[in-house]
């Protein structure tokens, strides 16, 4: 049963990813010149080397933005069931919570959270 809906899955996916492809293919325009055949970025030609150092604390400022955006994320699972699971549940989440507090006070002491 479950065989046969995951091979029906897989074959609709295909047939439908060639099948815009070809029409893609067929119905799009057919114009071509040397132009598009460069590299593109932003529409500005680049000046000097684009290997310049930068600095850490952009990447730090993004992990540290998808650590606790994703965490955040899990609250939502946690307040659907919040009501089916009674206290063991309020004490996981407060201990979650806990741990990203202290994270969040741990990057900020560090001075992670500012542009210098």
């Amino acid at each position: 049963m479950y065989f046969t809906l995951f091979v029906t899955v897989i074959i609709t996916a295909m047939v439908l990813v060639i099948a815009a492809y070809a029409i893609a293919k067929l119905l799009g325009p057919r114009s071509y010149n040397k132009v598009k055949g460069e590299p593109f970025e932003c529409g500005i030609p680049t000046r000097g080397s684009s290997w310049i150092p930068v600095s850490i604390g952009y990447y730090l400022f993004a992990i540290l933005f998808l650590m606790f955006d994703i965490e955040t994320l899990f609250l939502y699972p946690w307040a659907v069931v919040v009501g089916k699971m009674g206290a063991m549940a309020l004490f996981s989440i407060g201990f979650f919570l806990l741990v990203l507090v202290f994270g969040l006070a741990y990057a900020w002491r560090k001075g992670a959270l500012e542009w210098k």
